[in-house]
């Protein structure tokens, strides 16, 4: 191998995300096929017989760019020297526990994989929280940034931009592929607000191919925000395989620049653009430039209804921070 292999750290690794996400990342889907990885995997104590296993099955793959995989339930040695920490393990929400609850539940493991990060971690580290709440887990984690870049604690809504793309594209009777521009923004819950009015298919605007103004503000809308709900419903389990390919295309359209006209949805620290409060992890239109730096994208031109939904996000982001402020330290 004549490059340096790029260290991920993956937690919750033996669950039904964590499985899904490891094998394309070992063959290259993520940074190319001519980098070499190495896998750093978390799980819990009780779960690392099963991560044992999921280790067994990487090595029978045979991948030519895995150079190792370590496996533990130490955090700081997982993420130790990381280059890209995909954070997926969290507490799911019990019966009858209400969102606030969840919050509060998961504080204490992203504040503690937070302060293990940045004693860890490269101090470039690149992290994704992919676990639930993921904007505010990703909010805790990134208030124990002392010596990694705070900048690089971001969430995932890719999953959301994926539904929303593929929503489109079958009212309009084209390709996935055909659809662009089309982002999320704000929170990863149901205040989340999929922007049609400036998505485009092919060189021509969502709304001058899609008149049905009605399906576009009601059916399409709550489809998207309420999409992992039915497949609960449908399947008995949350989102697996389709969670953690939204993970591998947040971190790929990371480590590549955005191809021109293009934007990619991500859950950042807001610098006060678009009226969002400054530091909430909040899910923005963005592009990447060719040193992998991320860039909120600017002058986006917003109707009233737009301006409506981005600011009831915002204002439940800002109550889910409020609940934790003191994780906040």
């Amino acid at each position: 191998m004549s490059k340096a292999p790029i260290r991920v750290a993956v937690t919750g690794a033996a669950g039904q995300i964590g499985y899904s996400l490891l094998f394309p990342i070992a063959a290259g889907h993520v940074f190319g096929p001519e980098q070499p990885v190495i896998l750093q995997l978390l799980e819990l104590p009780v779960a690392l017989g099963a991560l044992d296993g999921v280790r067994m099955e990487l090595d029978d793959c045979a991948f030519p760019l895995l150079a190792d995989v370590i496996t533990t339930s130490e955090a700081e040695t997982a993420f130790g020297d990381a280059d890209l920490a995909l954070l997926v393990g969290s507490k799911p929400r019990g019966p009858g526990m209400l969102r606030a609850d969840l919050i509060r539940s998961n504080g204490p493991i992203f504040t503690g994989q937070g302060k293990a990060l940045d004693a860890a971690a490269s101090e470039n580290v690149k992290v994704v929280v992919v676990g639930n709440p993921c904007n505010t887990n990703c909010l805790i984690a990134r208030h124990q940034a002392k010596r990694t870049n705070a900048r690089n604690y971001t969430a995932m809504t890719r999953l959301d931009q994926n539904r929303a793309r593929n929503q489109i594209a079958k009212k309009a009777g084209l390709a996935v592929g055909d659809v662009n521009r089309l982002v999320v923004w704000g929170n990863h819950s149901q205040t989340m607000y999929p922007d049609f009015t400036n998505g485009f298919i092919g060189d021509r605007k969502v709304t001058d191919l899609i008149t049905d103004t009605e399906w576009l503000n009601g059916e399409f809308i709550d489809t998207v925000q309420q999409r992992g709900k039915a497949i609960i419903d449908a399947r008995g389990k949350s989102s697996a395989a389709s969670a953690a390919w939204a993970a591998l295309d947040h971190a790929r359209d990371w480590f590549r620049p955005t191809p021109a006209g293009e934007w990619v949805s991500m859950a950042v620290p807001s610098d006060g653009s678009y009226g969002v409060p400054e530091g909430l992890i909040f899910s923005f239109p963005c592009t990447v430039d060719a040193d992998g730096e991320y860039h909120i994208v600017q002058g986006v031109e917003l109707d009233a209804a737009s301006k409506a939904r981005i600011a009831a996000s915002a204002e439940e982001l800002v109550g889910e921070r409020d609940a934790v402020k003191d994780l906040l330290v």
